[in-house]
This record gives structure tokens, C-alpha cells and sequence, in this order.
């Protein structure tokens, strides 16, 4: 295990969390993973659906920071950035695909559950 801050041992499923804990982190990760290649900031919000563009923006810059985003800013006008998976990143490949197949195939389910689940 790694240590945190603390210098104390940390348990390697509570930096995962860390990675994926806001609610558009895996959809981000997915889309990413779809796209298959650098994707520009709007393209990404269209593909993700209703996140703000500042909760895209800061869901993408902590990626960066735990090096599983990469941001490629070309000095052209207007200015177009590009955002693609690190190796660590295209890592996640097998499970988040996974996931989003699950997702997929459970969809009404879930969908039917959570209209139940609010009678």
C-alpha cells in the first residue's frame, strides 16, 4: 500500500474513490474511453449530457492532476484544447467499459427501480 500525506498507509481502494468520487467522474472516464483519441471540451460535454461546463472543467483538471488526463492547449485562434487518457488512464479500459456495458443493459431496470423507489 501506499502512504498519504500522514506518512500513514492507505488503503489503495480509497484512492480509487478519490478518483472517481464526483458524480460525473465515471462518465467522463467513459466518454473518453469511447472516443477512443483526443476529444475538444465541447465535443466532451455534448457526449457526457447535462454537466455544467465549470463541473466538466474541474472534474477534467483533477484528473489531470492524478495523471489520468492529458490537456494539449494548441496556440491557434481561436484556441482549441484537446483532452485524451494517459496510459493510466486508457487503463481503466476493462472496467469502466464493463460498467457502462452493465449500464447499458440494466438501464429500464434501474430506471423502473428508481421510479419505485420514489412512491
Amino acid at each position: 500500500m501506499g502512504k498519504s500525506e500522514s506518512g500513514e498507509e492507505e488503503c489503495p481502494m480509497t484512492r480509487l474513490i478519490a478518483l472517481i468520487a464526483s458524480k460525473w467522474a465515471l462518465p467522463v472516464i467513459y466518454n473518453l474511453l469511447l472516443a477512443g483519441g483526443p476529444v475538444r471540451f465541447g465535443d466532451l460535454n455534448k457526449s457526457v449530457g447535462r454537466v455544467t461546463h465549470r463541473e466538466l472543467s474541474r472534474t477534467l483538471k483533477r484528473f489531470e492532476q492524478m495523471g489520468v488526463v492529458k490537456r494539449k492547449v494548441y496556440a491557434e485562434v481561436p484556441l482549441r484544447v484537446e483532452y485524451s487518457l494517459t496510459p493510466l488512464g486508457r487503463s481503466l479500459h476493462e472496467p469502466i467499459l464493463a460498467l457502462g456495458a452493465w449500464a447499458e443493459k440494466h438501464a429500464s431496470r434501474l430506471a423502473k427501480g428508481k421510479a419505485a423507489n420514489s412512491q
